[in-house]
């Protein structure tokens, strides 16, 4: 038992013999249920010539398995209205599921055969490359998108985490079944997963289900693969990555490597984060926007990884304005660095996340994801009230000492707009990353 509130609410765990985790959440008086199975798995553990086959292989799994076709599993979470999906990131792949609670047995049956009993089918691999080329295609055709991983490729480089969860049309291209069938086959293992399962469900009738579904793979021995952690070895990077594209505005990223997800300042960064650009009321909105009228959207955000971290600022406009931007940013960052957050900032900046946190956790989905993540990434439970204690703990000081440290580091940028060549950018962007 991790947690019982006086409400009822109640985490448990359970580490099987196979190295499998089962962390559950019941929370009486909601009618879902969601099932999510996480594993430890994501773009960050290919090599360069398969770059994008954690993606890959997860849209493969979905095409079918020894007991259900494509169209039935389809079918199937379609008859009780339910959702199934997966989603692929820098360090991990989930499966999930939302359902009524009733329904319950039919999200874990739905979620373990997919993930366990997958065909790979040489006609489906085929199938899914063309899907997944469309996606990279989409990608190039969302500004914004395709920003996010130039800056990524500005800061990190040639570094695994540099490179797009997609992967490239060559790497997808090139990429064989056999290849993708055996990174499926050495990477998906029971000491690699989480099951994770939250909503109006007893823990001991999810163990039920997970020995029933996962069947003769529980047999095998096995440890819980321990967090990633460690510091990244992540050489000089490029500072400037240039999308020429003929867009109507200028699509503007840049910052700096920060924090890895195992830090004890994470809390200071989240509340500088807040209060620099996460919201109406943060420092960059109200002078970019605000103030100026330099740009409709402004905003910043947190990357956190096992061992090295982001933090960026983004910032759309029109393309003549882009260098006024990029100056304007730049001077509110050097004078954050330089003198920090006022307490009435802090402050803001702290209720915006006490509150982002707890409205977030309404529905089933967001605690499933909660405690899956936190297992797989930590290897422990950080309940609500503790991680409310723990942004109520930070002071001005302690953001103002992060501030100095972390907006004088050096900064990538990155610009998708209508400019031929990097000479043609505004001298304030090149100013910017010098």
């Amino acid at each position: 038992m991790l947690e019982q509130s006086a409400a009822g609410v109640t985490v448990r765990r359970s580490v099987l013999p196979s190295g499998l985790r089962v962390i559950t959440e019941r929370i009486p008086g909601v009618r879902s249920a969601s099932v999510g199975l996480w594993v430890q798995v994501g773009s960050r553990d290919e090599r360069a010539d398969v770059a994008g086959a954690a993606h890959y292989l997860e849209h493969l799994l979905f095409k079918g398995t020894a007991r259900r076709s494509a169209a039935v599993i389809a079918e199937e979470i379609d008859a009780v209205g339910g959702e199934l999906n997966a989603f692929t990131a820098k360090e991990h792949t989930c499966y999930y599921a939302h359902v009524l609670d009733e329904d319950l047995p039919l999200a874990v049956d739905l979620v373990c055969d997919v993930v366990f009993e997958a065909l790979c089918e040489p006609r489906d691999f085929e199938t899914e490359r063309g899907v997944v080329l469309e996606e990279i295609a989409m990608r190039d055709d969302d500004p914004e998108d395709l920003l996010h991983d130039a800056f990524l490729d500005a800061l990190m480089g040639d570094h695994p985490l540099g490179r797009p969860v997609l992967g490239t049309e060559k790497s997808i291209g090139d990429m064989s079944r056999d290849a993708l069938y055996g990174f499926y086959r050495r990477r998906y293992t029971l000491p690699r997963m989480v099951l994770a399962v939250a909503g109006n469900i007893d823990h001991n009738h999810v163990m039920r289900l997970a020995r029933k579904q996962i069947g003769d793979r529980l047999a095998r021995t096995g440890t819980p693969v321990a967090p990633r952690a460690g510091r990244a070895r992540i050489a000089s990077s490029r500072k400037l990555v240039l999308h020429s594209d003929d867009t109507e505005q200028a699509h503007l990223m840049l910052g700096v490597k920060a924090l890895d997800r195992h830090d004890e300042r994470r809390f200071a960064l989240n509340v500088l984060n807040a209060a620099l650009g996460g919201g109406m009321s943060s420092r960059l909105f109200q002078e970019v926007r605000e103030r100026r009228g330099l740009a409709y959207q402004v905003y910043s955000s947190v990357g956190s990884y096992a061992d090295t971290g982001t933090w960026s600022v983004y910032a759309g406009c029109q393309p003549d304005r882009l260098g006024d931007v990029a100056g304007v940013i730049r001077d509110v960052l050097s004078v954050v660095a330089a003198e920090g957050l006022s307490d009435a900032e802090v402050a803001r900046g702290k209720g915006q996340l006490r509150g982002g946190l707890v409205l977030g956790l309404e529905d089933t989905s967001s605690r499933m994801s909660r405690i899956g993540k936190g297992e797989l990434n930590y290897g422990d439970y950080l309940s609500v009230e503790q991680t409310l204690e723990r942004i109520e703990a930070v002071t001005a000081d302690d953001v103002a000492a992060l501030a100095a440290e972390l907006l004088r580091r050096p900064v990538a940028a990155a610009v998708v707009g209508p400019y031929a060549h990097a000479d043609d950018l505004p001298p304030q962007v090149h100013e910017v990353i010098s």
